[in-house]
């Protein structure tokens, strides 16, 4: 196996709040390189290309370039919208003789090597491979429009919440189905894929709304299997992620 890292690293990180998520310390080490590392000594990895921002190129340079660089990685301008627009990107610099695609979100800092090990083994079998863990929680749809309050506000603030700044009401939301949660599994990264089949999936005219990897894959009828995951693989979204993160590391 000849494996080629694509790490997505051009995200906003808008419901991260103040500050570079990527370069949050974890231990001494940025966030973002733990995730670069974790595939940098494996014997499978013979490339990786980080997609950074495109409106902070020369900022993610001169925060990541030395350490990425020591590492062998190439910088690649990430997409202005969308995840998928950076994977493309990268894939367009990935070596020819690659045999297989690993794309790892650059926000998931904790990928452990048994996770690896798990998913590049079964890679050798599978054309595409992604980890997911069983969704324990019950599942509720909800409807995309607020409803206001009609109970005691008070109390109404201490479940729902501090109140919308505009109209002085609660936030909620109306349950509109509950979602059967057998068989259901969150998904994680890495996914792994056959470089021919990732190539072929990013070929399709319409990726627009692709949140991973896989969907666009499942697009073209091709059978994706699911590994088991690690529930410490938390993608770091929140400051609460960060710190539940800081505490495991």
């Amino acid at each position: 196996m000849k494996l080629a890292v694509i790490i997505p690293a051009a995200g906003t990180s808008t419901r991260f709040g103040h500050g570079d998520k990527l370069s949050q310390d974890l231990g001494g080490r940025r966030l973002l390189l733990r995730a670069v590392e974790a595939f940098v000594k494996r014997e499978e990895t013979t490339s990786l290309v980080v997609a950074a921002p495109p409106q902070d190129i020369p900022g993610f340079k001169e925060r990541f370039g030395p350490q990425l660089s020591f590492h062998g990685a190439t910088i690649v301008e990430g997409g202005a919208s969308e995840r998928w627009e950076s994977v493309r990107n990268a894939l367009a610099v990935i070596p020819e003789d690659t045999t297989h695609v690993a794309v790892h979100d650059a926000a998931r800092p904790l990928v452990s090597q048994e996770l690896l090990n798990r998913i590049l083994d079964a890679a050798q079998v599978h054309s595409a491979v992604i980890p997911g863990v069983p969704i324990s929680s019950t599942l509720k749809r909800v409807g995309d429009e607020t409803v206001k309050a009609t109970k005691d506000e008070g109390i109404a603030d201490a479940i729902l919440g501090a109140p919308d700044a505009e109209t002085g009401v609660p936030l909620a939301r109306m349950v509109t189905e509950t979602i059967p949660r057998r068989n259901v599994v969150a998904i994680q990264t890495p996914q792994v894929f056959e470089k021919e089949l990732l190539d072929r999936a990013y070929a399709q005219d319409d990726l627009m709304g692709a949140t991973d990897d896989a969907m666009l894959v499942e697009k073209l009828g091709e059978r994706v299997v699911v590994v088991e995951g690690d529930p410490c693989n938390i993608k770091v979204t929140t400051q609460q992620d960060l710190e539940l993160v800081r505490r495991l590391v």
